[in-house]
């Protein structure tokens, strides 16, 4: 494929969809001396959360005080991401300042623990709200009602990303292993009808290309953490070797199986049909992928890891669940500050955050709310049902750490 072949139908200025693309949700304040582009300031507001930050002591795939420090975290595979997202994208001509904002978002929904901490708070919505959890829909969660970020005014406001970089971020799911990937049409709610991972493809080319980068980018690196740790025996090494073909040269690492595929990628890819690796690539993706599955992902190895996260998670959730009490909740939580402080103070300051309870009220509870302009998605805590998604967003939020040391907390008593 030519460079730059992409560049007619990219997300620039002059797109049919460019203003579309661009609007958000509420109005940000502006700064006078702003160089920057919408998408740029996306990338940035993404950058400076606490969301963000959290990604770096989340588990990829391999729990991340494992003993090494050269085991892949969540923030490590983000960055894997936007750079494989980024030659691609680049090479096509796309705009590379969306890329990197979606890129840099995707997966600010992941729950601790993984793909496992996923599934134990899907189980636990499931049975509690009647609802599932999907990362990239609680991604979209996360960035439009939960996650804040202080203005120019000390004020709180909830992020308020552009449309495309929202979409990009719930329509992400790598799961599929569908090829040409094409942009859907139609502009959705995303809040509301998207109801499923991989429901729908995504608005813009630079979304299509950040859901194949981030297929490709964690099937390489998941390999080199397996290898490292001595998860696969010599025979699992030679059928890797096998797979790789040609490109690998007798080395299996994460640069010699995603710098195969992207290039492949660039060379296959049209505005014509897709976002598209060969067929000979594609069909080595998902060999590779099923070998991930079969040999890393559900290796017994993995199982007291699998046990203990989905314990830890389940007994901090009824921890928090039990305090729950109507408008007395925060008098309950202030109560169990004394047996458990790490969990429970964090937990009330965060809460007071999105709620409408006058301020007196709080104080006398002991917590105060800082100047928050954001949506009060809980309300008064009205019923049990809403206290319940504010329980599971808070979990949602912790890191690894976080999560265990809390859980330690629990067994004093």
């Amino acid at each position: 494929m030519e460079q730059g072949a992409f560049r007619s139908v990219a997300a620039f200025e002059g797109n049919p969809k460019f203003e579309k693309l661009t609007e958000r949700r509420s109005t940000l304040y502006k700064r006078k001396d702003d160089i920057r582009s919408e998408f740029a300031r996306d990338y940035t507001r993404i950058l400076h959360s606490l969301a963000y930050r959290r990604l770096k002591s989340k588990t990829q795939v391999f729990y991340n005080a494992a003993g090494s420090d050269h085991i892949c975290t969540r923030i490590e595979h983000v960055s894997h991401v936007e750079s494989v997202a980024g030659t691609i994208g680049k090479y096509l001509g796309l705009n590379m300042e969306l890329i990197k904002a979606i890129a840099m978002g995707h997966d600010l929904g992941h729950a601790p623990f993984g793909h496992e901490g996923e599934k134990t708070l899907s189980a636990l919505s499931e049975k509690y709200l009647g609802k599932t959890f999907w990362h990239e829909k609680n991604g979209l969660r996360l960035v439009d009602r939960v996650e804040l970020l202080e203005d120019n005014f000390r004020h709180f406001k909830n992020l308020d990303l552009t449309y495309a970089v929202r979409d990009g971020i719930i329509s992400h799911c790598g799961e599929v292993d569908d090829n040409g990937i094409k942009p859907r049409e139609e502009f959705i709610d995303l809040e509301t009808e998207f109801n499923s991972a991989g429901e729908f493809q995504p608005i813009t080319w630079e979304g299509a290309v950040v859901k194949l980068a981030d297929k490709i980018a964690y099937l390489g690196r998941d390999i080199e953490d397996a290898l490292s740790l001595g998860i696969l025996d010599r025979g699992e090494v030679k059928t890797l070797e096998e797979m790789a073909g040609d490109e690998s040269d007798g080395a299996i690492n994460t640069g010699v199986i995603m710098h195969g595929m992207i290039i492949d990628v660039c060379e296959n890819s049209s505005p014509e049909e897709g976002i598209s690796l060969s067929k000979d690539a594609l069909k080595r993706l998902v060999r590779i992928k099923k070998f991930n599955y079969e040999h890393i992902y559900n290796n017994r190895w993995l199982d007291p890891f699998v046990h203990y996260s989905e314990l830890v998670l389940c007994e901090l959730f009824m921890a928090l669940s039990d305090v729950y009490d109507g408008d007395r909740t925060f008098e309950r939580i202030n109560d169990a500050v004394r047996y458990y402080p790490n969990l429970m103070k964090p937990f009330g300051e965060w809460l007071a955050r999105y709620v409408t309870l006058p301020g007196a009220k709080l104080a006398i509870s002991g917590f105060e709310r800082p100047e928050c302009d954001n949506d009060k998605i809980y309300g008064g805590l009205e019923n049990e049902r809403i206290y319940t998604q504010a329980v599971i967003d808070y979990i949602a939020g912790m890191t690894d750490k976080y999560a265990i040391s809390t859980y330690q907390e629990l067994l004093r008593y």
